[in-house]
């Protein structure tokens, strides 16, 4: 089995140190690059063609948010994970909203931090329903309205069953939930999230949701 090519992105050497000896000790994972600033990311990913990005959010130039956002908009753009230290920060969600596909709190416990680069190497977004809906709540602000337009607008595109499967996907439902409630192959499903992917623009399942949040098509208890 092929390595996943992993890349950390931390301005504190120490925080390096401590996920480079946390991954170390996984033989399905290659430490290939590390960077201190965002503004570096770039060139580093140029050079060592990671296939995960683990990005720090503060950062004293580029920070990881302006970096994730340079990444995202590159072909064959590695996966971005994010490191944060909070729960709930406007940051994190700009970051998945930029196109990272998920993201892990720095305390979180390292064997969950490996399974996390295993699981977005793999295309699977590393964000629960819980907080994806805790996210999508903080963001609720004075540009509500407008980024509502914005967001029915663009969700216009889709047609009816595209639109139920985009609902689903912000409820937080797994591919093979969403086959059973609407009736249709789990073939079938993964066929839809591609093309609202390519019709809408977006990098994954996490911005589905959260486009989904932001037209209103939501509850309060994310149903």
């Amino acid at each position: 089995m092929t390595a996943i090519r992993l890349l950390l992105v931390d301005d504190d050497p120490l925080v390096r140190a401590g996920l480079s000896l946390m991954m170390g000790g996984a033989d399905d994972i290659e430490i290939v690059g590390e960077a201190a600033d965002g503004g570096e990311v770039e060139a580093v990913v140029d050079r060592t063609r990671p296939d995960v990005v683990l990005m720090d959010i503060r950062m004293p130039s580029v920070d990881g948010l302006t970096a994730t956002e340079r990444l995202r908009g590159r072909k064959d753009a590695p996966q971005v994970v994010v490191l944060t230290t909070f729960h709930a920060d406007e940051q994190v969600l700009h970051a998945l909203r930029a196109g990272a596909a998920g993201f892990v709190l720095k305390d979180t416990p390292p064997a969950e931090i490996v399974d996390a680069v295993r699981r977005v190497a793999a295309g699977e977004p590393v964000l629960s329903p819980a907080v994806t809906r805790q996210l999508m709540r903080h963001a609720a602000g004075t540009a509500a309205d407008s980024r509502q337009a914005r967001a029915r607008e663009r969700l216009a595109a889709l047609n009816e069953r595209e639109r139920e499967v985009a609902v689903a996907v912000g409820r937080g439902l797994a591919n093979a939930q969403i086959a059973a409630e609407l009736f249709m192959s789990v073939a079938t499903v993964k066929t839809h999230v591609s093309r609202i992917l390519a019709k809408l623009g977006l990098n994954n399942r996490v911005q589905i949701a959260l486009l989904a949040y932001d037209a209103g098509l939501l509850d309060e208890d994310g149903h």
